[in-house]
């Protein structure tokens, strides 16, 4: 695959592609060819500024605080779920109730998981498959806790430690998300419900 077949549209079936003989327009697109493709590719880069500049905020901020206070904050799955909140803040699975409880839930799986069996892949499945119904049936549906209840099992982190590291950290994520959302002009409400 390469970027021309990426940046190119591509007509939807049943619909007439677009005439040569119509009159130019004003905000018509660059001619066709490298221009046009750059064109696209600029625009395209400068529309995921602003949310890679969040995220990237988000996650660095995590980190800092983790050198900080000698403890690993940032873990793989909050950063899943910075990038959930800022590339479609307006779902449920981006609102700030299904983001903290859900991470608390695939912590509680995880812990409910190791005080029944040992740390081993087999555990760290089952306790991903417990979260996802937890979270399913507390209507938290947040696919990265799924990865937070793996990282309790696999790498065992006393819960004292942990729970509260992790509800700090998804607190700080939504409030990047709730910054990000007010900072950039043309990006939706975030949230769009607190609870």
């Amino acid at each position: 695959m390469d970027l021309h077949s990426v940046l190119t549209r591509r007509p939807l079936p049943g619909l007439a592609p677009p005439r040569d003989d119509a009159p130019p327009r004003d905000d018509a697109p660059p001619p066709k060819g490298s221009g046009r493709l750059l064109h696209r590719a600029r625009t395209a880069v400068v529309g995921a500024l602003p949310g890679t500049g969040a995220v990237a905020g988000v996650l660095l901020a995590l980190a800092a605080v983790g050198v900080m206070i000698r403890e690993p904050v940032l873990i793989p799955s909050l950063a899943a779920s910075a990038a959930v909140l800022h590339h479609t803040p307006t779902l449920p699975t981006a609102q700030p109730r299904t983001v903290v409880v859900a991470h608390l839930l695939g912590a509680a799986a995880g812990y409910a998981v190791l005080a029944a069996a040992p740390s081993s892949p087999w555990s760290a499945a089952l306790a991903g498959g417990l979260t996802f119904a937890a979270t399913s049936l507390a209507r938290t549906p947040h696919s990265p806790a799924c990865a937070t209840a793996v990282v309790v099992v696999l790498q065992t982190p006393a819960a004292a430690r942990f729970v509260p590291l992790l509800l700090g950290a998804t607190l700080m994520l939504v409030l990047g998300a709730l910054a990000a959302s007010r900072l950039h002009g043309a990006a939706p409400r975030y949230p769009v419900r607190w609870w």
